[in-house]
């Protein structure tokens, strides 16, 4: 009933959105290093091509990549191409996720469909191998591009869409703080199928408490002499998600 009470009306009686005065687009994000307390993310580069793969050939199958819109390469050769067109990639503009201990590089993800004038950008192409999978550097990497896209950049709105059936995506999505927004119907056509899209957000003004949430999680304090944690992201949440309709 408030908002209802309090919204903006144009000169013919219409209801309209509220007026952003301040507004002003922020830059196409510049490929940066981000450095955390626990990784690493770099411009991905054909020196990263070698670790990487060796790194995802820890997994003992290809069901990583199921939901990716391409296959796995095979063998070293076709590996290097693949890390050489993302590289060259501006929009998605891909990072690897470097282990500080070993220097290696064990994942990557992608700022996507990056829309300045909008302030809208999309997080992506989050391939993790076995070595990276459920640790505390895969959050913190996930946060950093978070934090990039919102306090450096200035972007308003901060997207995640997977296949509405690949539910470790979706559930994923949910514990690092996303909304979710609904399932966009036959949006997409890959390998040769169907995708119905789910998709999730952040605005900016849910960031704040979420990146508290964040630092709170990430803080030395919370992990043990082995590095497991005391308490769960959802503790330090301010508010649940919802469940998914």
């Amino acid at each position: 009933m408030l908002k209802q009470m309090n919204q903006r009306m144009n000169e013919y009686g219409q209801p309209i959105g509220e007026a952003l005065p301040n507004w002003v687009s922020p830059p196409f994000p510049p490929h940066v290093i981000l450095q955390g307390q626990y990784c690493r993310l770099e411009p991905i580069a054909d020196r990263h091509a070698d670790s990487l793969f060796a790194a995802y050939q820890q997994a003992p199958d290809h069901r990583d990549w199921t939901y990716i819109p391409l296959e796995r390469p095979e063998g070293l050769a076709q590996f290097r191409q693949y890390v050489a067109s993302l590289a060259a990639s501006v929009d998605p503009q891909h990072y690897a996720i470097i282990d500080p201990a070993s220097s290696q590089p064990l994942g990557t993800l992608a700022l996507m469909r990056i829309m300045p004038a909008v302030g809208s950008v999309e997080v992506g192409f989050v391939i993790y191998s076995p070595l990276l999978q459920r640790s505390t550097m895969a959050t913190e990497a996930q946060f950093l591009l978070m934090q990039y896209a919102f306090d450096t950049l200035g972007y308003r709105r901060y997207e995640w869409k997977c296949d509405s059936l690949n539910s470790p995506s979706r559930k994923a999505a949910l514990r690092l703080g996303f909304q979710f927004e609904g399932i966009f119907r036959q949006a997409v056509v890959y390998k040769g199928r169907n995708r119905d899209t789910a998709w999730f957000s952040i605005i900016d003004r849910d960031w704040p408490m979420l990146s508290q949430a964040y630092q709170q999680w990430l803080a030395p304090d919370n992990f043990d002499a082995v590095g497991k944690q005391r308490q769960h992201l959802q503790d330090f949440m301010p508010l649940r998600n919802a469940l998914e309709a």
